[in-house]
């Protein structure tokens, strides 16, 4: 992490992050408490708007990658950061359903933009491996903050009332705005990151080759998708299934969810490594689709054990599940980046996200009608879902390299220290 100490830059993007991660750690532990028991809407509800808001956050990081080509990514991240620390703010003004509803979906635009042009002021500003290098660093820097954000939220928990329900939301809105404050004036303080993240800017930014129309990335992206629907293992799938379908105690919940933390802190950059190259970014991915299909059929055995066996067996497939995170997500960024057009980086990385958009949007329904609900059956055929995917993704990474499809690697870096 000396690295992220000398580069402006990235100290910049390491404490946005940080403020985010620790606010979404906290919204994560007390949202659903809050909406039902402190706005008094029914679960249904809940989850109904929650979904139409995801829909509007999907458009929304198609739209962040256009605004970022055309007013550069570092501004738009914190117009956008700042949107989203408001939109926060105001679930603590929400009293009926269709303030619920929209307050939400401005949380999910503006989330949706801001990690669009994240994405954005990335691609732009570095180049090669420092992309994918940076990037695992500030998922680092994101599991951390999220652990002690739910860490944080724990005091809301035990307190166990509307107030302090609210009031968690209310600090969670404030420390997101924290997160601008080292966006600021950054293109003063950083030599060359204005014409870096204004390059192609204006209003003929949206000229040119549409991302829509590129076959090989927008197959890429979709695969991608698929993949990433994994997520929902973690948050949806692995605590239902172990709590309603396991003899394993419910508290191991908790432990495999810190498992997937400090797996992620310590290895997500070792993973990284080498997949700014595309053939080395599919295989990546490859191996991460067979290790989802191993855990799914470890988590499914599960199910037929006894305590003791069962938290064996889990412990191992959560510990291959985290495996499979840092090497999809390490290969999914390399391919996002290097597939891209230098000249339109806003504009795919608004694809690929959008791509990651859809995917948290619908990985809770596929993880629960597949695994949850048809159990061995159903987790069979989601690992072999994630097994296809990264074989078809290696492969086509393996094609677009030997077509030479390479258009970043012919980008200069910055002149400046890094």
């Amino acid at each position: 992490m000396a690295q992220l100490l000398r580069d402006p830059v990235e100290r910049a993007l390491a404490f946005a992050v940080a403020a985010l991660s620790v606010s979404r750690g906290m919204f994560f532990a007390v949202s659903a408490l809050y909406f039902t028991r402190g706005v008094g809407l029914p679960a249904t509800t809940v989850g109904i708007g929650l979904t139409v808001a995801g829909g509007v956050g999907v458009l929304a990081s198609y739209a962040g990658g256009r605004l970022s080509d055309r007013f550069g990514g570092d501004r738009v991240q914190q117009w956008a950061l700042a949107a989203h620390g408001a939109a926060l703010l105001s679930y603590a003004l929400a009293r009926d359903v269709g303030s619920f509803v929209l307050v939400a979906s401005c949380v999910s635009a503006s989330r949706g933009v801001q990690s669009t042009a994240q994405m954005t002021l990335l691609a732009r500003w570095y180049v090669g491996p420092g992309r994918v290098a940076v990037r695992a660093r500030l998922r680092v820097v994101m599991n951390v903050a999220i652990g002690v954000g739910t860490l944080l939220a724990g005091l809301a928990l035990l307190a166990d009332t509307a107030t302090a329900y609210r009031l968690t939301i209310v600090l969670v809105g404030a420390i997101t705005m924290l997160g601008t404050i080292p966006l600021l004036g950054l293109r003063r303080r950083v030599p060359g990151l204005a014409a870096r993240m204004d390059a192609g800017a204006g209003v003929t930014a949206s000229t040119g080759p549409s991302p829509l129309r590129d076959r090989t990335y927008m197959l890429s992206t979709a695969l991608n998708a698929v993949l990433a629907m994994h997520f929902a293992l973690t948050s949806i799938g692995i605590p239902l299934w172990v709590a309603d379908h396991t003899d394993a105690p419910t508290i191991l919940v908790s432990v495999l969810l810190v498992v997937n933390t400090a797996y992620v802190a310590l290895f997500q950059v070792r993973a990284s490594r080498g997949t700014q190259d595309l053939r080395r970014a599919g295989r990546s991915v490859r191996r991460a689709g067979f290790l989802l299909l191993a855990a799914c059929v470890l988590f499914a055995g599960a199910g037929q054990l006894g305590a003791a066996a069962a938290t064996g067996v889990l412990l191992v497939a959560a510990v291959l599940t985290s495996a499979a995170e840092t090497r999809g997500e390490a290969g999914s960024w390399g391919m996002a980046f290097e597939l891209a057009d230098p000249a339109r980086a806003g504009a795919y990385q608004g694809v690929s996200q959008t791509g990651v958009a859809l995917a948290l949007m619908l990985g809770p329904a596929v993880v629960t009608t597949t695994a949850v609900d048809h159990g061995t059956a159903g987790w069979i055929a989601l690992g072999a879902l994630f097994a296809v995917t990264g074989v078809a993704t290696a492969v086509l990474a393996q094609r677009a390299a030997d077509s030479g499809r390479d258009p970043a690697r012919t980008e200069q870096a910055p002149a400046v220290a890094r």
